[in-house]
């Protein structure tokens, strides 16, 4: 492999494979270990080969993927997890080739760990029974079985001792493995369980990351990073010793490992190897593969909806330019041939925009390995034209064309707003910079359509947007709007005597993005019209029915001679040249006086946008004022679009379920685009949308038929782009500009080699994931990408747990839900359907449900499907009755649910009714419903336990801190009834939090407030210690994700006090699983036990009412 780096800043380019007599390293993942072979996943798939090295051979093929195999201790068969019809699930095969047979059928995520050591069940992971993050650890007999639980609250890898009667395991797993040099609250460990009591003994380690253990006679091995990259040591669970077993002089660290017949088998990224306990030998081995690897083979694609990063219509609406996998393609509305305007697999072209002459369009490139302005001919034929964009290279955005089709203008990341006049030396103009970076940075600009200005909105200190115009004769912006409000969407009208915009005044807290206290605002605005100059009159003053004593060809002249730029019209209709447009004057002088409001009444602004004189769009979307609101619109919602004429006084709409950033106006003004429910749609800009319109349409309304659409796909040219495309996240985007002091030149060196052996897309997350671990920094994710096609999991819940009784399934527990919550509907408490705990489930569809397999083989295919379940009291069937229930996809929010429910109950027992519980799953909407919800309903409680453990963050809960810190003010006296405190919704005793090490980000973030602002003690564990900021990064050309951290957050002393640190506890207690056996929530009791002490030291206090005031009135005498 050739890697071409070019030295102009951090620029970087890696190249296409040149001929080499070196085979490229490769990613030859979870390896296992028997007495003559070695397994391990590649490419998605299964291989084996000799022991001694050699050329390896599939396994297991398939639809689909498989991973993670494990050897049984004879070596006879192989258990893996394999991705089937959209599930997870374990598997088992023979170790010499055959069928494999499925063990589990649950829809959660079922994971292959190991063996018992008589060969006779699978050891796998999965979540199926637990509330939150921690999986747990389950066996399976190997020819099939019920599933049973092992002792132990949580377990994501294990090793079982020689006897069986302890197993070494990791008890949590971590969010970011990859994470070098970690040592937050998260840090890996291994504890020595005794599974007859479930008492465990952990290996000691220094908070360093130990994993994978293996129970190989009297010792116990493991990958560990305690010294250095992780290598393998070894514990002796009698003495105690640790040693180091392996000097890693590599570097890379260790992935994974797993001990065999007189053998431990590593993955050491990119290379496999064998170490020999007795003799302390570590030797490489030699492997080759030479197949046919379906996911590298080139292929076209045909673009599917959410392939289309962007899309805009063309001049006259004939034409859709769309962004899909990285390529520009022009699309017909109705008629013609779709144009493929990069032919350019392999290189990401971004954000294209059509010329309003139709002649050209303009989109980004990096095919020189930077992004590039790119100016291509509309219809495909002849040359384009690449113009630089300087140095230092960034990512780029928002291309919009001057309306004489003379200059475009874009915004970068680096928060500045550019501008390219392409007749003249076609380089980029600096028009301003903006104040803050967040994940809402926008500029929105617009252009006049005389072409001479440009207006936009900037934020301001108060962090609200003002609307600015830049005159391109002086090179000078002017702020338009006083900062007073929020202003969005300034657009010239095309006579240009107006310009409009949106503003909000009550946006209030709503502007603190990252506050919770943003977070249920009811934010409205209102849409106005500046107009421009001073003699212009207000095109809303109030109308007037009058006789006009002027003839109409007198009126005609009056109005030519008022307007001398008005172009002369024959019958009616502009000639074939249209006019000059008019030319924009604006008077700043008095300009506050001239805006006036237009008559469309207030609402939640998403968009505005103009088209024929006198016309505007606006795209409307609902205010989240609800709990329940603020849970379903995690994403963005759809929004309706409506159009208001001024010459009418009319507000039309025109379209429902827009979906966001998808509406665009032709130049001509006279048709727009929209996706709505996944079909794209050109239709005219001035009626209704039609509903029902098929791929093709008819009139004038057409659906873009995106089946004809498909683009040339080569993976491994992709593979190259993308590998590139990270580096440039992070190095654009990661908050440092040093990476935390990575040579990321080095990097690419290091990794680059590894891209040419890659043989899935699945591959290239793993190396990614791993190369940008080296930042060392929390929330560095590599997600998604184009894998192999599966279908959503459909194997139904019944929100129940079983076992088996008498040779059928008994229903032992019952999830309750919230039935009037479409997400904690619950199939069997559901008003009518009569199924009680402790009866039998004897039939599913008529079907009996056998007891040799997990019960839900039964409910396979039949999630959110009508279904007929047999039940009755007796096992024999006797007086059974058929109900219908519709099962559910997941059971994870009715098992939350369920916890929750029972950690209050526990509280108020503990407590005796003293001490309220509230649980934050989150500090994003999901947090803040919960806080809303279950706070305020236990005001009246003397102290409260707020229990944050497993909290995944999202914003800076500062609305939380404020409210408990709340403090009786004043006391409401009344003629009946209780006094009333002031505040009124306030819980004024002791607070008590409890975290542990899958609390991380916001869920940093919120005990550490609770701490400095000494709300009251922490209770549990350190948390992770991730305390950055996600969002807002160009997709990868497939669809996948990269994120690079573009907030830190430090302490107003300047420190780094949280990342990769964890806040600790100001009282440690574990979740010991010994104690959890026996019914205790040690935490949580913990936490409860300490509130009743500060309660009993601080007792609440009481409010005495003074005695009325006597004033002594004197009447006057009577007469």
């Amino acid at each position: 492999m050739r890697i071409s780096v070019a030295l102009s800043g951090l620029a970087f380019l890696v190249a296409a494979p040149a001929l080499s007599q070196t085979a490229p390293p490769l990613l030859l993942q979870h390896p296992t270990l028997s007495r003559t072979s070695i397994a391990f996943e590649y490419a998605g798939e299964i291989w084996t080969v000799p022991r001694g090295g050699g050329r390896a051979g599939r396994l297991v093929t398939g639809e689909g993927q498989s991973s993670h195999p494990i050897f049984s201790p004879d070596g006879s068969r192989i258990a893996f997890t394999g991705r089937y019809d959209g599930n997870t699930d374990v598997y088992v095969v023979p170790a010499a080739g055959g069928e494999p047979r499925r063990l589990t059928w649950h829809p959660g995520i079922d994971e292959a760990v190991g063996w018992t050591p008589d060969g006779r069940s699978v050891l796998f992971h999965t979540p199926r029974a637990v509330p939150r993050d921690l999986d747990q650890l389950f066996v399976v007999p190997a020819d099939g079985g019920v599933p049973a639980a092992l002792p132990l609250p949580s377990g994501e890898d294990g090793s079982f001792s020689p006897d069986a009667g302890q197993i070494a395991y990791s008890p949590i797993k971590q969010w970011q493995p990859a994470w070098q040099n970690y040592r937050g609250g998260q840090t890996a460990r291994i504890w020595i369980a005794r599974l007859s009591d479930s008492h465990v003994t952990p290996i000691p380690r220094p908070n360093s990351n130990d994993r994978n253990p293996m129970w190989v006679g009297g010792k116990v091995y493991f990958l560990s990073d305690r010294d250095g990259p992780t290598t393998l040591y070894s514990y002796d669970p009698n003495g105690g010793a640790i040693t180091r077993l392996v000097d890693n002089a590599r570097g890379f660290a260790m992935a994974s490992a797993s001990a065999g017949p007189d053998g431990i088998v590593i993955d050491h990224f990119g290379r496999l190897e064998l170490f020999h306990p007795d003799t302390g030998r570590l030797e490489t081995v030699p492997v080759s593969v030479d197949a046919d690897l379906p996911q590298v083979r080139p292929h076209l694609e045909t673009v599917m909806p959410d392939q289309i990063q962007h899309a805009r219509i063309t001049a006259t609406g004939k034409r859709v330019v769309i962004e899909a996998r990285g390529q520009i393609l022009s699309v017909p509305a109705d008629k013609g041939t779709v144009r493929n305007l990069t032919q350019s697999p392999g290189v990401a072209n971004r954000d294209p925009a059509p010329s309003p002459d139709g002649r050209s369009v303009a989109y980004f490139t990096d095919g020189s390995g930077e992004y590039a302005l790119r100016i291509e001919p509309a219809d495909g034929i002849g040359a384009g034209r690449t113009i630089s964009l300087g140095q230092p290279a960034s990512f780029f955005y928002d291309i919009h064309w001057s309306p004489d089709s003379k200059k475009l203008l874009f915004h970068d990341k680096r928060l500045i707003l550019w501008m390219v006049d392409l007749s003249a030396a076609a380089k980029p103009v600096r028009v301003d910079t903006d104040r803050f970076d967040t994940p809402f940075f926008h500029y929105d600009p617009a252009w006049s359509f005389d072409s001479r200005w440009i207006t936009y909105t900037k934020q301001l200190a108060n962090h609200l947007h003002a609307a600015f115009a830049y005159s391109l004769d002086t090179g000078r912006a002017t702020q338009l709007t006083d900062g007073l409000s929020d202003v969005a969407f300034p657009r010239f009208d095309r006579s240009g005597k107006y310009l409009y915009f949106t503003a909000s005044t009550s946006i209030g807290l709503g502007a603190g993005w990252l506050d919770m206290s943003s977070l249920g605002r009811a934010t409205d605005g209102a849409a106005y019209v500046v107009v421009l100059r001073k003699d212009i009159p207000s095109p809303v003053a109030p109308e007037s029915d009058e006789e006009d004593p002027g003839s109409a060809g007198d009126k005609a002249a009056d109005a030519k001679a008022a307007d001398p730029e008005a172009g002369d019209t024959v019958a009616g209709k502009p000639h074939d040249h249209p006019a000059p447009p008019a030319r924009v004057a604006i008077d700043f002088d008095g300009l506050d006086q001239r805006i006036v409001a237009l008559p469309i009444g207030r609402a939640n602004f998403a968009g505005l946008e103009v088209g024929a004189e006198g016309v505007v769009y606006t795209l409307t979307k609902p205010a989240a004022q609800t709990d329940e609101d603020l849970q379903d619109h995690e994403d963005e919602p759809a929004q309706t679009l409506s159009r208001f004429d001024f010459k009418k006084r009319e507000n039309k709409a025109l379209a429902s379920d827009v979906q966001p950033g998808s509406f665009s106006v032709s130049a001509d003004g006279k048709h727009m685009l929209l996706e709505r429910k996944h079909d794209w749609i050109v239709a005219p800009s001035d009626a209704p949308l039609k509903a029902g319109s098929p791929p093709g349409g008819s009139d004038a309304q057409h659906t873009l038929k995106l089946d004809q659409v498909s683009v040339m796909v080569d993976p491994r040219a992709e593979w190259r782009q993308m590998f590139n495309e990270t580096w440039r996240i992070e190095r654009d985007f990661f908050y440092d500009p040093r990476l935390h002091g990575l040579d990321e030149q080095a990097a690419i060196r290091t990794y680059a080699p590894f891209l040419a052996g890659l043989g899935a897309r699945q591959d290239l997350n793993v190396l990614l994931t791993q190369m940008t671990g080296h930042i060392a920094v929390g929330h560095t994710f590599i997600r998604g990408g184009e894998l192999p096609g599966q279908p959503k999991a459909k194997v139904g819940l019944l929100g129940a747990d079983y076992v088996v009784s008498d040779g059928h399934w008994k229903i032992v527990r019952i999830l309750r839900g919230e039935n009037w919550n479409p997400k904690l509907v619950a199939p069997l408490s559901q008003p009518g359907i009569e199924v009680r705990e402790g009866e039998y489930l004897l039939a599913v569809n008529g079907q009996p449900v056998p007891v040799d397999r997990e019960v839900y083989a039964a409910f396979d295919g039949l999630a959110d499907t009508r279904t007929v379940l047999t039940v009755g009291p007796n096992a024999d069937g006797h007086g059974a009755r058929q109900v219908t229930v519709l099962p559910v996809a997941s059971e994870a929010a009715l098992r939350l649910r369920g916890w929750m429910e029972q950690n209050r109950r526990t509280v108020d027992r503990l407590s005796g009714g003293k001490v309220a519980y509230v649980y934050l799953p989150d500090t994003a909407s999901g947090g803040f419903a919960n806080f809303n919800r279950y706070y305020y309903a236990q005001v009246g409680h003397q102290a409260a336990v707020i229990d944050e453990r497993f909290n995944h963050g999202g914003d800076i809960a500062d609305t939380i801190i404020d409210q408990l810190r709340r403090t009786p003010q004043m006391v409401n006296e009344t003629r009946e009834g209780e006094p009333i405190t002031e505040p009124a919704q306030a819980i004024f005793g002791p607070k008590v939090m409890v975290i542990n090490e899958m609390s991380g980000s916001g869920g940093d973030a919120l005990p550490w407030l609770f701490q400095k602002n000494h709300v009251g003690p922490l209770v549990g564990e350190r948390t992770w210690g991730g305390l950055v900021g996600i969002g807002g990064y160009p997709k990868l050309i497939d669809g996948g994700t990269v994120t690079a951290p573009r907030w830190a957050i430090y302490g107003i002393h300047g420190q780094w006090e949280v990342e990769n640190t964890g806040i600790a506890p100001d009282i440690e207690v574990a979740a010991d699983p010994e104690q959890i056996r026996q019914g205790h929530d040690p935490q949580l009791e913990r936490a409860v036990a300490e509130a009743m002490t500060l309660l009993r030291e601080h007792p609440p206090e009481g409010f005495v009412r003074p005695a009325a005031p006597d004033k002594h009135p004197v009447l006057p005498e009577p007469g």
